[in-house]
């Protein structure tokens, strides 16, 4: 901006002087010129009055060095000119009639006349003044072009033409730096807080309002920005973003853990480590870089891994620039809880179909055999209450399957109320008091009413499969204590026994489906396996806490805590 405005001025100054010179110049050559005209008028006078005196003779001696004189007879024929040495070269000069200022001196007594030579670059002034024998009397003087005026008058021009040059740069570049100072010192946060000029205070104005727009602008981005840093910072999920040569350009904390994972710990690796670098210099999952390399060359990938005890999926996408790969997006699912869910569900379907297949082949095996008359008449009612009893089995085991399906979907049917689990308690203890007194096993209830926020059908499903294994797996005549407690926080169900016990290597299993510690035994008393998964299912509905103890031989402590309901 300063160089613009130093040249502005600079050529502006220039233009002033040469337009000043030439004005000048012509000023004052109209002015001389009239003053010379103005002379030579007066010479005319002068001299005719001389010649009419004396004649020719008055030319003898002058100087002819200002003026040209021309002495004309009334026909045009010239008597007479200075210019010229002898009378023999005025009989061949043209004859002078028809010459403007001529044939106004033999008209009106006097005239005058001005004509320019283009090739002699010449300005001639004539005046003629008739006589009073009719003859006219002209003087004539040149006066040169205001180009040759310029060019006689070139040296001083040239130095002051230098001088105005040097001041013109000098003034300008003073100028050109105070006017643009102010701008250079402008503080665009606070526009206008310092207006150099007022002129410029509805630009400033419309920066002022920019610059607020540009900072809720900035303040938006920004706060986005950090939401969406701390959205995938958080996920689970791990994202990669790389550029179209394999470099990351950004990294989530799952992602770095996973990284860290699979390059077993050997470099503790962050996020602001990771970027900038190749994928295949911190990373050597193979599954990973392959993925990678596939995308870059738009092939979309999906993929799985194990690594150690987690199974991961990798699904890989390209990003496009109009038709042009930019980079890839590379998604890291740890899809472990989904393989462990998985492996359950094969193995529960297998389960299941092995636990009713050994009822269903029973009940089969003795109705085919009564249908075809096989059967002592003796032997007809054990056949059919062993059908019965299989049949019972199956329904018991149908009526558990169910159960826990319902429960593995949240029980989202039913709702939480307050209840009084001491009265659940004593409720299961008679629905169980047949098998207790079957088995030989006593049960005792101690406690207090308290009242926990919970499902009614699960809260009974907790205490009652607790106390059918209770009583299932006691020794005859033994005994099972269940105690309701309640704190200033939680409230807790006890149910001991005095039975066979669990030992340590199956005590984490026992909660597992269709897990048995003793499968003979456990079928002889009609258990189905899926009691204690319930009562887990059921816990976890209610985000109660459950606590096993057991030894071998002396018994099984099993105790459940819940949030205790608040009023």
């Amino acid at each position: 901006m300063t160089k613009k405005i130093f040249r502005s001025i600079c050529l502006v100054a220039l233009l002033v002087f040469v337009s000043s010179i030439v004005l000048i110049m012509s000023v004052l050559y109209d002015y001389f010129s009239d003053i010379q005209f103005k002379q030579l008028k007066i010479q005319t006078n002068l001299i005719s009055q001389s010649v009419t005196n004396e004649g020719v003779r008055y030319f003898d001696g002058l100087d002819f060095d200002s003026y040209r004189i021309t002495w004309i007879r009334h026909d045009g024929e010239v008597l007479y000119d200075s210019s010229l040495n002898t009378s023999s070269s005025f009989a061949h000069m043209e004859n002078h009639l028809e010459r403007t200022e001529i044939r106004q001196a033999l008209a009106d007594g006097f005239g005058q006349s001005d004509r320019y030579s283009a090739t002699l670059m010449e300005r001639s002034f004539y005046c003629a003044k008739r006589l009073d024998d009719g003859s006219v009397l002209r003087l004539s003087a040149t006066h040169g072009t205001i180009l040759i005026l310029l060019l006689g008058m070139s040296q001083p021009i040239f130095l002051v033409f230098a001088i105005a040059i040097v001041l013109s740069v000098v003034l300008a570049a003073r100028l050109s730096n105070n006017i643009v100072k102010p701008f250079n010192t402008l503080d665009l946060e606070n526009p206008l807080e310092t207006a150099p000029y007022e002129e410029l205070s509805p630009l400033l104005l419309r920066i002022s309002s920019q610059q607020n727009q540009l900072k809720l602008k900035e303040t938006q981005l920004r706060q986005k920005q950090e939401e969406l840093y701390a959205i995938i910072s958080n996920m689970k999920e791990g994202i990669i973003l790389l550029s179209s040569d394999g470099t990351i350009l950004s990294i989530n904390r799952a992602a770095v853990s996973f990284l860290n994972i699979e390059t077993t710990m050997k470099q503790n690796l962050s996020e602001k480590c990771c970027i900038g670098k190749k994928l295949s210099d911190i990373s050597c999952c193979q599954t990973l870089l392959h993925a990678a390399d596939n995308v870059l060359c738009k092939n979309p990938q999906e993929l799985t891994t194990p690594l150690r005890t987690s199974h991961y999926q990798i699904t890989a996408s390209p990003v496009f620039a109009d038709t042009t790969i930019f980079g890839a997006a590379l998604l890291l699912l740890d899809i472990t809880e989904k393989e462990k869910a998985e492996q359950m569900r094969r193995e529960f379907t297998a389960n299941v179909s092995h636990e009713l297949k050994t009822p269903l082949h029973s009940i089969s095996g003795y109705a085919e055999l009564l249908k075809n008359d096989m059967v002592k008449k003796e032997d007809i009612c054990p056949f059919a209450d062993k059908i019965y009893t299989e049949a019972q089995r199956m329904a018991k085991l149908v009526e558990d399957i169910m159960n826990l399906s319902h429960l593995d979907e949240g029980a989202a049917d039913m709702h939480l109320e307050p209840q009084d689990l001491f009265e659940t308690a004593s409720s299961a203890i008679r629905s169980l008091s047949q098998e207790a007194a079957d088995a030989d096993v006593t049960v005792t209830l101690s406690g207090q009413p308290a009242i926990v926020n919970g499902i009614p059908q699960l809260l009974f499903g907790i205490v009652f499969n607790l106390c059918d294994n209770a009583i299932k797996y006691n020794k005859k005549g033994g005994s099972v204590f269940i105690s309701i407690l309640s704190d200033a926080e939680t409230v807790s169900l006890t149910v001991r026994d005095t039975g066979i016990g669990i030992s340590t290597e199956h005590q984490e299993h026992i909660f597992e489906r269709f897990y048995r510690v003793d499968k003979s035994h456990s079928k002889q008393l009609g258990g189905t396996g899926l009691g204690l998964s319930i009562v887990k299912h059921a816990a976890k509905i209610h985000h109660a806490d459950i606590m096993l103890q057991s030894v071998p031989g002396s018994g099984t402590t099993i105790m459940v805590t819940f949030p205790k309901h608040e009023i």
